[in-house]
């Protein structure tokens, strides 16, 4: 039996991401020296970074262990970010809808699709923070600056990606859909919004999620909700209780969590 020469294989590597290697090492090198001076121009006072770890130290003494005495005051304040983030993502789908049907390029005519492009990116320019403390000296401190913040929040990011999936959809529906003469509202309707409706479902179970989690920012600069409760707590000091509030938000993300992506993989 005579053996088998062995028969050279080529072994596939992946390209690199830059394929001229003398500017890919330059780049490397740059990005290095860009963070060197960035770290050694940053204004630190080592001496203030020192007295904030004892300061640190002592807040986190005072934290533990959480204090719950305060229930009813923290179920409040929770009750207050949920109802926050029902109602903005309520809203926010709502506004959406019809913002992602004026930005998808595809069924919009061209200065629609630039009008509803450019709503969308005003919407998606602030942070949520930046926004919060906007509505509250409009329309002064409480829920109601909340959940104008999130409905905000929530259109810059569910408009997006519903313009995006009408932009993907099957055009050969609405073609048919025009070709038997149904008019334009018509034609959305049957033929546009079932073939995105999974998505739209998908974005509204996990904007609620998200507003969930941004009631607690926002709440800190005065919008009401669990993120008022807390910022209260530490302006007392009540450190303890502060632990305890941020052990309920966790929980409470933990679980919405587990649940959105239960039923976001029943309606996949």
């Amino acid at each position: 039996m005579t053996a088998t020469p062995d028969i050279p294989r080529d072994v596939w590597r992946k390209p690199p991401f830059i394929a001229n290697p003398a500017l890919r090492y330059a780049l490397y090198i740059g990005v290095a020296v860009y963070v060197i001076f960035t770290l050694a121009t940053l204004p630190i006072d080592w001496d203030r970074v020192a007295d904030g770890m004892s300061r640190a130290q002592r807040i986190f003494n005072g934290a533990f262990p959480p204090s719950f005495e305060r229930a009813g005051l923290l179920f409040d304040g929770f009750m207050e970010s949920l109802k926050i983030a029902i109602l903005a993502t309520v809203g926010g789908i709502i506004l959406s809808i019809p913002l992602a049907f004026m930005a998808a390029s595809n069924i919009a005519p061209k200065p629609i699709y630039l009008l509803g492009r450019a709503l969308i990116i005003i919407a998606r320019s602030f942070h949520p923070v930046i926004v919060a403390i906007i509505f509250v000296k409009a329309v002064g401190f409480g829920p109601f600056a909340g959940a104008l913040t999130l409905v905000v929040y929530s259109v810059g990011f569910v408009a997006k990606l519903l313009a995006e999936r009408i932009e993907e959809i099957d055009f050969g529906q609405v073609e048919a859909m025009r070709s038997a003469g149904a008019g334009f509202l018509t034609t959305q309707v049957y033929a546009v919004l079932p073939q995105v409706m999974p998505r739209l479902v998908g974005l509204g179970i996990y904007q609620l999620d998200s507003n969930l989690r941004a009631s607690a920012v926002v709440g800190i600069v005065g919008a009401g909700g669990i993120g008022a409760t807390l910022a209260n707590a530490f302006g007392r000091y009540d450190y303890d209780f502060a632990l305890a509030i941020t052990m309920v938000i966790v929980g409470v993300i933990l679980v919405s969590e587990a649940v959105s992506g239960v039923i976001r993989k029943r309606i996949t």
